[in-house]
């Protein structure tokens, strides 16, 4: 950079000729710097630039001195200077010899021109000089302005203002304390604040920097008092500043005033100020707002003061004189000694619309909504006149709500959440719908970061958030929002769950969560509309935290907490669910309680916070526990005595053994105790030692058994007894020996003879039920027991209800379980009260609900049969029998659906050959026969020929050979099967439309299952004495002498009968044939004609491809059989050879398996009855010669291409055994075969280690007018039985006879190699 000489700049150059400060022109002596400049000034006062040019200070120090200069040499100069300045090496050498001189200059040409230019100039180099000069340059500039601002020589005026510009800024930038630079504070501060009455707005402004920048300083002590200073001049400031603030409309006079006023109070000396503006009556004659008012007792006028002179700051456009304003808001409501009456004054000054204007417009900035919030939050102090305010600005707080939600530990969240929190529990009306819905979001979402373990809130934050939640509960928006319900339910999990999650539990957040649960709990009970689906998951949501988090916590958690509050919280939040409701989910939330042990965590908790308090809670939640589970206030004695009752166990038992006849305080502890023990002990909940239970309750049996004078009835205390008797006695005899009295037991016993009781009324435990059925003593109660249990017992099975182990009523299955376990008198008492029922001649509708029970006993447990059957079950049903007559229908239905389950569930092995089972049999035979002689076959005729078909179905494992032999030979019962049998058959096609649901196609399926069972009865019974070719005779006079429906006549009802129809026939088609296939092997003779075994075989063929895969495969092994007739038969006549239809069985069967995309497992199950068409003709002595070209080389490899270890079969195996028999199969299909088949037994190894579920039956609970399920049973029974046959061990046998057929294969392969 070149300098320029003040004689090149074109402009007056006379004027300037004199102020030369380079001497460029002037030629250089050897050594520049003992040249003298122009001016002939000192060479040492030339200081030489990096450009080679030279700064005489003393002429620079001339012109800038002089007023007279001209502006533009003087801007030019101070320019020069200010780049010269930037020159490290000039710096140094101006600091190192001439640091002082430039300082009166400089100082001088600052008050000297009235041009802004200049002074921006000057100030510049004042403060750079300062900044590097260090303190010794810095302090001489602020000694000499301020002297010259203390001596007062000077009158206000635009150069003065520049001389405060320039102390502010060097205050400003001070890098040392100015403490020691200043001589005069006392009048420098005396002279500033005579400044401030001056017009001026500039003046007044840069005063206020100054004054501020002032009062900021720390100074040291024996130094000027500043403190000392400005407290004399605070009345002044204070009057003057606000003065300012309320007069001007600068920014940067609002801005300095609220600064230096920020400091003057946290200085202190608002007080002093307080104190004296009282004094001041009309105070400098300041305008109206300052007039004189009468104050009240509490009222400040300063307060009034500060409440008007702020709105203008408020209002100014610029952002930071806002926010200062707020936080000197802020400063005057936290320093203020009665903050609540500063509070009233600003907002009846209106100060809080102002704050909220700026909210509203403060775009959501964080300064601004910081400042703005808590400056609200100190005026809700004033809550009545705050409130008002609130209630119209509150729709600005929700978008800023949403903001400061959604920044993670937001430093207003608190303030702004406590703000809203207090609208809305002082104004609930006032939240809309809209409103609510959008704090529940946001809320929510603060809520869900906290609980997800991310940043969130602090504690107090997240105790306001659960408290906003609940004060908007309460509000009348909340009713009916479905969307309010759900974000309550996420909200109040979220918080339990958080809660849950912190290693360290804060006891009071814990507790507002629960609060907060309790609350939503309640508010689901507020709203009328149960049809709500929100509030209904809400209720559930609850229940669920409250049973899968809290209640586990707090079960392993009762030694870690500390705190007592937080065990009482819990339980105040359980208590409440409740008592608010007893319904399905709360008694479900009741036994789990029990279930975890509740009764012994009581005592816990008693043992560790011994307090009334906690103990008065405990009783009170056991005893609405009880009334949930239990109903009907059950839990009164445990509410009664809960002040009495001690907080030990055994000190509890220790009541037990007292006389409280005369007691009645005594007698309400005992009956609560007994009760606490009967329920603990449902839930196999020991509370002390068994044999101290025992003593004790021994004792009260023995001292106070017959003084039952409590309020409630005499039975249920008996009731409780009984239970906790029989539990402790039973325990004693399954584990351990337990003393016991006998004079208690007598006691006892006596009680049950002489009081009234109801054992299926109460709770019993299944241990203490069992004891009590394996005493004999008390037999006779018991009997009216199960008597009075029929007699309420409704006949359609509404009351089976079954309970987990050791948690029971006297219910159908209790029962059911106590006559399998076969250990105690149940089965006995059963059989015994039926028989006394009908030896005296009781009431028939009594009889039928015994008879009712044991039916369904059975059906809950199909082992039951055996022990009602060992304990002479059919001698008291052949009683009944001979009773029968004066019997309604409903006993005689009864009677039948019993011997029907009796005999589906028992054992044959069980059952024996009594006159019991001939007479009941006999009389069930003739019952069949009157009915259907008066009234054809109805449901009575049709159930007893299912309990005939059972009878037979026992023979055939060598039970009931009498009965069924008297089945068998009935002349009569044939006779009136064969004549519906012709009857049907005779109806031809019109057979078809009678399927299962009318009378004909019904009575049509009972009859021909009771065929098929005759069948499979007839070579038990009666073998070697059936000629089975008259069931190939074709005769129609011969007269029947056994149960037996000819072939054709099978053929026809398959051919034209329903599909039930149909199915039965077909089995019974197979089970005849499979019989006269035996008596074939041994080369008997058939006595029919071939035309009738031809058009039996037509009738077969045509069901090979039926839709009932069943059927189709019971008609194709029928048709296998005959095939193999024609083989042993001598008078073979090959009809087979030129059999059209035979081959079009055949083809279909290889386009299926051939065909890719069809050889599905689903398919092959289809193809079954094919495949058996086709292995009887290989197996013939000479196959048909059209199967080579059926069977070809390429139907053979899409067979063998479609073959995988998912879809084989034992009938593919076969059928590829009988085709490499025959010559089919070439040595490119026996490969293809080879590693298909060890696929297939990989797979089978696999699968085996599996295991595999075999079907069984559909259980059968038959009553009156449920006959469809008695059929599916029967026909279940009955395909079984034939699948046994045809595939005996079930799925697991398949399997086996699969991998043997595999085997078998390879075997023939070897054996064709060695040959």
């Amino acid at each position: 950079m070149l300098l320029e000489e003040f004689s090149q700049i074109p402009n007056e150059e006379d004027e300037a000729g004199d102020y030369y400060l380079i001497t460029d022109s002037t030629p250089f002596i050897d050594d520049p710097k003992l040249t003298p400049c122009s001016q002939g000034h000192q060479p040492s006062l030339k200081l030489q630039t990096v450009e080679g040019g030279t700064i005489c200070l003393l002429c620079f120090s001339n012109l800038i001195s002089d007023s007279s200069s001209p502006t533009f040499h003087v801007t030019y100069a101070l320019s020069q200077l200010s780049q010269a300045l930037s020159q490290p090496q000039f710096l140094q050498s101006l600091l190192m010899f001439h640091s002082h001189f430039l300082i009166s200059p400089l100082l001088r040409a600052l008050s000297s021109f009235d041009d802004d230019p200049i002074a921006d100039q000057i100030t510049n180099l004042i403060v750079r000089l300062s900044e590097s000069g260090g303190s010794s340059v810095f302090g001489d500039f602020l000694m000499r302005i301020t002297d010259q601002l203390s001596s007062g020589s000077l009158a206000w005026s635009r150069r003065q203002v520049y001389t405060l510009h320039c102390l502010g800024i060097l205050l400003k930038c001070q890098t040392v304390n100015p403490q020691a630079h200043i001589r005069d504070l006392d009048a420098l501060i005396s002279n500033l604040v005579e400044g401030l009455e001056l017009p001026s707005e500039e003046i007044r402004g840069e005063i206020l920097f100054v004054l501020y920048k002032l009062s900021n300083l720390n100074f040291a002590p024996g130094e000027n008092d500043v403190a000392g200073v400005f407290l004399s001049f605070s009345p002044t400031l204070f009057r003057l500043s606000l003065d300012a603030l309320v007069k001007t409309q600068s920014d940067a006079v609002w801005l300095n005033c609220v600064g230096l006023l920020t400091v003057l109070i946290k200085r202190g000396f608002l007080e002093s100020a307080s104190v004296n503006v009282k004094k001041y009556s009309d105070p400098c004659g300041v305008d109206d707002f300052m007039q004189v008012k009468e104050w009240g007792v509490h009222e400040s006028p300063l307060n009034s003061l500060f409440a008007e002179a702020i709105k203008g700051p408020l209002l100014s456009s610029d952002n930071q004189v806002q926010i200062s304003t707020l936080n000197f808001i802020l400063l005057l409501l936290s320093r203020d000694v009665n903050p609540v009456s500063l509070a009233q004054v600003l907002v009846q000054e209106n100060i809080a619309d102002y704050v909220f204007e700026i909210l509203r417009l403060s775009e959501l900035k964080d300064p601004a909504i910081s400042s703005c919030v808590q400056v609200l939050d100190l005026l809700s102090a004033d809550e009545q006149s705050f409130r008002h305010r609130l209630a119209i600005g509150f729709t600005t707080l929700i978008p800023v709500l949403n903001y400061v939600a959604s920044v993670p530990f937001h430093p207003i969240q608190t303030c702004l959440l406590k703000v809203v929190w207090n609208f809305i529990s002082n104004c609930p009306g006032a939240v809309s719908v809209s409103h609510l819905e959008e704090l529940c979001v946001a809320l929510s979402g603060m809520v869900r970061r906290y609980g997800d373990g991310g940043m969130g809130m602090p504690p107090e934050t997240f105790i306001i958030a659960c408290s906003i939640f609940v004060a908007l509960m309460k509000s009348p928006s909340s009713h009916g929002s479905s969307a309010f319900a759900a974000s309550i339910q996420e909200a109040s999990k979220l918080a339990i769950l958080s809660c849950l999650k912190l290693s360290e539990k804060d006891p009071l957040q814990f507790l507002h969560s629960l609060y907060l649960l309790k609350e939503a709990y309640e508010f689901t009970h507020r709203e009328n509309d149960n049809s709500n689906s929100s509030v209904l998951e809400l209720r559930s949501c609850v229940l669920n935290v409250c049973e899968t988090y809290i209640l586990p916590w707090l079960l392993t958690a009762i030694h870690e907490v500390e705190d007592e509050e937080t065990i009482l919280g819990v339980l105040e939040t359980f208590h409440s669910i409740l008592v608010l409701d007893s319904d399905f989910q709360v008694t479900k939330f009741a036994n789990s309680m029990i279930s975890s042990s509740w009764f012994s965590f009581s005592f816990e908790c008693l043992g560790l916070f011994p307090t009334e308090r906690l103990k008065c809670r405990v009783f009170q939640i056991l005893s609405s526990m009880v009334d949930v589970t239990m109903g009907n206030d059950s839990g009164q004695p445990i509410r009664d005595a809960s002040s009495h009752l001690p907080s030990d166990p055994t000190d509890m038992l220790f009541l037990l053994g007292q006389k409280s006849l005369d007691n009645l305080e005594l007698q309400l502890c005992q009956y609560a105790v007994l009760l606490i023990l009967h329920i603990s002990s449902l839930y196999d909940e020991r509370l002390a030692d068994d044999k101290l239970v025992l003593a004790s309750l021994e004792q009260y049996i023995l001292i106070n058994g017959n003084n039952f004078v409590y309020e409630m009835t005499e039975s249920s205390v008996l009731e409780q007894l009984v239970n906790l008797y029989g539990l402790y006695r039973g325990l004693g005899k399954l584990s351990y020996q337990i003393p016991y009295s006998l004079e208690a037991e007598k006691v006892l016993f006596q009680m049950l003879f002489e009081k009234e009781w109801d054992l299926a009324s109460i709770r019993i435990h299944s241990k203490s039920l069992k004891w009590l059925f394996q005493q004999d003593k008390i037999v006779k109660p018991l009997f009216h027991q199960i008597l009075k249990f029929c007699r309420c017992y409704s006949s359609d099975g509404s009351n089976i209800v079954i309970h987990s182990n050791g948690n029971q009523n006297l219910d159908v299955y209790a029962i059911a379980k106590l006559v399998v376990e076969a250990d105690n008198f149940a089965a006995t008492l059963l059989v015994s009260l039926l028989s006394q029922l009908l030896e005296s001649e009781g009431q028939w509708h009594e009889i039928g609900s015994v008879l009712n029970l044991m039916t369904i006993i059975i059906n809950i447990f199909p082992t039951a049969a055996d022990q009602l059957c060992l304990h002479g079950l059919v001698n008291t049903v052949h009683s009944t029998y001979y009773l029968n007559n004066h019997s309604s229908s409903q006993t005689s239905m009864a009677i039948l659906l019993l011997l029907f389950n009796i005999l589906r569930s028992v054992h044959s092995a069980v059952l024996s050959d009594s006159e019991a089972w001939l007479a009941v049999t006999t009389k069930l035979i003739d019952s069949v026969l009157a009915t259907v002689t008066v009234d054809n076959w109805n449901m009575e005729s049709l159930l007893t020929a299912s309990i005939l078909s059972l009878v037979l179905h026992h023979s055939s494992n060598q039970s009931l050979v009498e009965a069924s032999k008297a089945i068998l030979i009935n002349t009569s019962l044939a006779s009136i099967i064969k004549n519906t049998t012709c009857a049907a058959c005779s109806a031809g096609p019109i057979l078809t439309d009678h399927d299962e649901g009318t009378s004909t196609g019904e009575t049509l399926v009972y009859i021909l299952l009771l065929q098929y069972f005759s069948l499979r009865s007839l070579n038990a019974v009666l073998p070697g004495q059936v000629d089975w070719q008259y069931f190939l005779d074709s005769s129609e006079e011969m007269q029947p002498f056994l149960i037996s429906i000819p072939c054709h006549d099978l053929c026809r009802l398959m051919h034209f009968g329903a599909p039930p129809v149909k199915l039965v026939a077909s089995y019974c088609l197979l089970e005849l044939f499979t019989i006269i296939s035996n008596e074939k092997n041994v080369e008997k003779e058939f006595k029919c004609s071939k035309e009738y075994l031809n058009s039996i075989m037509a009738v077969l063929e045509g069901f090979v491809f039926y839709d009932d895969v069943r059927v189709a495969l019971n008609c194709a092994l029928c048709l296998s059989m005959y095939l193999e007739w024609e083989i042993l038969d001598v008078q073979d006549i090959r009809i087979t050879a030129q059999d059209h239809w035979c081959r079009l069985i055949i083809g279909e069967m290889t386009m299926s398996l051939a065909v890719p995309h069809l050889a599905s497992k689903s398919n092959l199950n289809h193809q079954k009855p094919a495949l058996h068409v086709a292995l009887a003709l290989l197996k013939g002595r000479r196959p048909p010669t059209w199967m080579r070209s059926v069977i070809d080389d390429t139907c053979i490899t899409g067979m063998i291409e479609n073959l995988s270890a998912g879809n084989m079969s034992v009938e593919i195996v076969l059928l590829f055994q009988e085709l490499q028999r025959n010559g089919f199969l070439k040595m490119e299909h026996v490969g293809n075969l080879n590693r298909v088949f060890q696929a297939c037994r990989r797979h089978s190894y696999s699968s085996a280690q599996d295991g595999c579920v075999e079907e069984h039956a559909e259980k059968v609970i038959a009553f009156p007018g449920d006959m469809r399920k008695v059929c599916q049973f029967l026909i279940h029974l009955m395909s079984s039985g034939s699948s046994s046959i045809m595939n005996p061990g079930g799925t697991r046998g398949e399997k086996k006879r699969l991998l043997d057929e595999i085997e078998i294969f390879f075997s023939s392969l070897t054996e064709l190699r060695e040959d």
